[in-house]
């Protein structure tokens, strides 16, 4: 009887785990993997659609384009997920499996603030999906003066870095259009800091106040007011503005929080290092489906997923899953068109100098502005869709490496 393993979602994540396990397991396995749309979208591209440094509709593609043959793709609705019998239902069918990889991703719901909806594409916007990157990209070009305000409603949130970017490519864009000396831009946040770690939120902070970018930290969002054009926040602090860019409330998928799988706000408890779904056995939990104290983005569910697929292994030979990932994270944070920076850390060591990913000879800088790293950046959406999805290697490591970084 073939023995089988159900992947939900077929984004970053579950694309590169169900093409990585299907390069290993052997055809008697049946790899099965589930979504509800056939729109693969580049994520890290949505950030540059505002201003104009690319266009919407480059960043969609087919999902099953990328899926490896002898992957078999289901594009039906996922409804309910029983980790006890061990079974999927989605709205026309059922999937019975022996292990589940849940990799249902992360949305942005911005009915869960206060006040937002009713501002919601008028003087609220985002960047954080495809239509309203789009929509923010009109209302740039119309905006000639006042104050811009960047505010992260409330943790956990998508990319962590990409508010800051957000900030700093609206110095450039403004700069460009020749206005910047019009427009006010603020950074709002419910971190104590930039960043989540103080040694880069230093580097980050130094940068906006070289750019004239005011941070306001520990703002945690109670409400909206679009009329009178201020956000308040739990504490009573108000900040005004003309026009407010916004990471809304950010939760996991309905279906996890309907199947009692989740931990209050849609992502699954999920063992930090081994990868496994914590109270369920034979379910593993990969990108912006997990609770793990590290950031969700791209690199780190392509690093979860070597993770994910030797653990997988090593249970299938009868072995215990092994205490391997360590948080790793890589981030290019663009300065401007033109220039980025990058880092690289994990759950316990911070962003640290040096050069990525050879030692000594980069060709990329850490925490560092340079054009090198723009390059980088930009040459990394064509290795995305290449190379990383069909779950090939780089031959880099999914845990950090020190070799290069400067310690002290």
């Amino acid at each position: 009887m073939a023995k089988k393993i159900v992947v939900l979602g077929a984004g970053t994540a579950g694309t590169i785990v169900s093409n990585n396990l299907r390069r290993h397991l052997s055809d008697d396995w049946e790899i099965t993997v589930i979504d509800r749309d056939d729109r693969h979208i580049y994520q890290p591209g949505l950030l540059f659609v505002p201003f104009g440094i690319q266009k919407s509709k480059t960043l969609v593609k087919s999902r099953k384009k990328f899926i490896l043959p002898g992957v078999k793709f289901v594009l039906d609705e996922i409804t309910h997920v029983d980790p006890e019998k061990k079974v999927v239902k989605t709205r026309n069918n059922s999937f019975d499996y022996d292990f589940l990889v849940v990799s249902t991703g992360c949305k942005v719901v911005p009915e869960e603030n206060d006040g937002l909806l009713d501002a919601w594409g008028k003087n609220a916007f985002t960047f954080y999906y495809l239509e309203a990157a789009d929509v923010l990209h009109r209302k740039l070009r119309e905006f000639d003066g006042g104050k811009l305000v960047m505010d992260i409603a409330e943790l956990p949130f998508k990319c962590p870095v990409a508010p800051i970017e957000f900030v700093f490519l609206a110095d450039w864009y403004f700069k460009k259009r020749g206005i910047r000396n019009k427009v006010e831009i603020e950074l709002v946040t419910p971190l104590q800091a930039a960043f989540t770690k103080p040694k880069a939120a230093a580097v980050f902070s130094r940068s906006a106040k070289e750019k004239n970018i005011k941070i306001t930290t520990g703002f945690e969002l109670n409400r909206v007011d679009g009329k009178a054009g201020y956000i308040e926040s739990v504490q009573g602090e108000k900040v005004n503005y003309d026009m407010l860019v916004v990471v809304p409330t950010t939760v996991g998928d309905k279906v996890i929080t309907d199947s009692g799988m989740d931990d209050g706000i849609g992502y699954v408890p999920t063992h930090q290092n081994t990868l496994q779904a914590l109270k369920h056995e034979g379910v593993y939990v990969i990108g912006d489906a997990t609770n793990v104290p590290t950031s969700k983005a791209g690199s780190v569910a392509h690093y979860e997923a070597d993770v994910v697929v030797f653990n997988i292994m090593a249970e299938i030979h009868g072995v215990k899953p092994e205490e391997i990932f360590d948080g790793h994270s890589t981030c290019f944070i663009v300065y401007s068109k033109g220039t980025a920076s990058l880092i690289d850390f994990n759950y316990k060591i911070e962003p640290l100098p040096g050069q990525f990913p050879a030692p000594h000879l980069g060709p990329f800088s850490l925490l560092k502005e340079t054009k090198a790293n723009w390059w980088g950046k930009l040459a990394f959406e064509p290795l995305y869709w290449n190379v990383l999805l069909g779950g090939r290697h780089l031959g880099m490591p999914p845990t950090l490496v020190m070799a290069g970084k400067e310690v002290g």
